[in-house]
């Protein structure tokens, strides 16, 4: 399945009807894919050029007292150079999968395929270089090569990614499904997947012996016919996925069936969802006991290279971000002090991995006598209650209400990843009350450490549901990856300015 964005569909309502554009342009995806295989193989060639060439005017023509000056560049060489490069590059590129359509548009998944082969094409590079003496060429230059390339290589398929979503609009890349059961898994894949825009599916409906065709289990999607006429349905639909909610098929043979008719078919994919792994683990590993594959469960999400590389985002990026953002601390601090009598920081006691519990710091941001004002009103307690938040909260001060708008009263989280409780990114902090709600998902949830931003913040925040954010949490930490990070906190600097959704 393709998306072009990490960010998890919220709502069905908020998908865009699909079925205005989708007897149109029904031309076939895997000629759209070969066209955009062969534009995104194109404009990886441009950006490779690029970075080389930027890389030679910066290492040769800006004189910068960090390179040898004594160093007589030949351009008409490093021309030559660049254009065997290229190639190579993009030969690796390709056997990287870089040009397969299982890869693209797929998250951020697909830069890390990028980084690795970036990576690994200049390995050739630098092994080819030790093994033919004749071969000169700069090390400053070949190691600003690989990092432009990288980033400018990603830069440019995330642009294309933003055209394939506009294209989606007219019924492009966009692929016909249905999902096979109506049980409350496949309704909940069914929202998850229903916004095209980020899913690149169009979710015709359900397949479900149990559910008469008539019936609608979802608003505008309906059960189409029973696994009998499964055959049927993909040809008078033109299906291209087929989606298994594992939980509604029972019967192994009928599971078997499903994979040895259409597992091979060049036509249909299937896709299967996790089922009760999504619940009892956020990872898997198969180990092998005399010969016998077993799935062994991770007790958490983070281990190895993955939880190393967050540290080192965490504490990189924070260390910095205090150093910056210290004035600016310093200020807001006065200003709480003069608007309202009390105490600076506020400590709210939250869940941490393990089941840990800790103070994260926040700006103070409402009066102290907030719990008498909220006394006063049974209809905002009532609020409260059903959804942890208050649209209009009477307990907010003025200064508190403008940190709110623009996330600023969380700044002093930041203390809190310095102390390792918290994390730049993760899913949202909760009070302990709270983790009745997530009921099976709590499993989840302390894996993990939580986070200042996440996809909650770049995708409505208190505007989203209870349930919605307890999804996107769970999102987060079953597809957590270092480019899913960088992604997510790229995109909180707009989501804040925008205050779409912050009270």
């Amino acid at each position: 399945m393709e998306s072009t964005e990490p960010t998890l569909p919220i709502a069905a309502k908020e998908s865009p009807p699909a079925h205005e554009f989708m007897t149109k342009n029904r031309a076939s995806l895997k000629a759209q894919f070969a066209v955009y295989s062969t534009v995104l193989m194109m404009l990886d060639a441009a950006m490779i050029g690029l970075s080389f060439r930027l890389s030679y005017f910066i290492r040769f023509e800006t004189n910068l007292p960090v390179f040898q000056i004594d160093v007589v560049p030949n351009i008409v060489y490093y021309e030559r150079v660049t254009l065997l490069v290229t190639i190579l590059w993009l030969i690796v590129f390709r056997f990287s999968g870089l040009y397969n359509r299982e890869n693209l548009l797929s998250g951020p998944e697909e830069y890390a395929i990028v980084f690795r082969a970036t990576t690994i094409s200049m390995l050739f590079v630098v092994v080819f270089g030790f093994l033919q003496p004749i071969f000169i060429i700069a090390r400053g230059w070949l190691l600003m090569s690989w990092l432009f390339s990288f980033l400018l290589i990603s830069m440019g398929r995330f642009l294309l990614r933003r055209a394939v979503r506009q294209l989606r609009r007219f019924g492009f890349f966009v692929s016909r499904a249905v999902i096979i059961g109506a049980n409350d898994e496949g309704l909940m894949l069914a929202r998850q997947l229903s916004d095209w825009r980020y899913s690149g599916l169009q979710i015709l409906g359900f397949i479900d012996k149990k559910i008469l065709p008539s019936e609608a289990p979802l608003e505008g999607m309906q059960v189409l016919g029973n696994m009998d006429l499964l055959d049927q349905m993909i040809e008078k639909y033109e299906i291209d996925e087929l989606i298994l909610a594992s939980s509604s098929i029972s019967s192994r043979d009928r599971l078997l069936e499903i994979f040895q008719k259409y597992g091979v078919s060049d036509e249909v994919n299937i896709r299967m969802s996790s089922g009760l792994y999504e619940i009892i683990t956020t990872g898997l590993k198969v180990r092998e006991f005399a010969f016998v594959p077993l799935v062994c469960v991770n007790k958490v999400r983070l281990t190895g290279l993955d939880n190393l590389l967050k540290i080192l985002l965490d504490y990189g990026a924070t260390i910095l971000g205090l150093i910056v953002l210290s004035p600016i601390l310093l200020l807001i601090a006065i200003v709480i002090k003069l608007d309202s009598p009390g105490p600076v920081l506020h400590r709210r006691r939250v869940m941490g991995v393990n089941n840990r519990q800790f103070d994260a710091f926040k700006f103070r941001s409402m009066h102290i006598d907030g719990d008498e004002i909220l006394a006063r009103s049974p209809e905002l307690q009532k609020e409260l209650a059903e959804k942890h938040k208050l649209k209009d909260d009477p307990r907010i001060t003025r200064v508190g209400n403008f940190l709110r708008k623009y996330s600023l009263d969380e700044l002093p989280q930041l203390f809190n990843v310095i102390r390792y409780e918290m994390s730049l990114v993760g899913p949202r902090i909760i009070h302990p009350d709270e983790m009745s709600e997530y009921q099976r998902w709590g499993l989840n949830l302390l894996t993990v450490r939580p986070g200042l931003t996440g996809l909650w913040q770049v995708s409505g925040r208190s505007d989203l549901t209870y349930q919605e954010r307890i999804r996107l949490d769970m999102h987060y930490i079953r597809n957590w990856s270092i480019w899913l990070d960088f992604q997510l906190l790229w995109q909180t600097i707009p989501a804040v300015i925008r205050s779409r959704g912050a009270y």
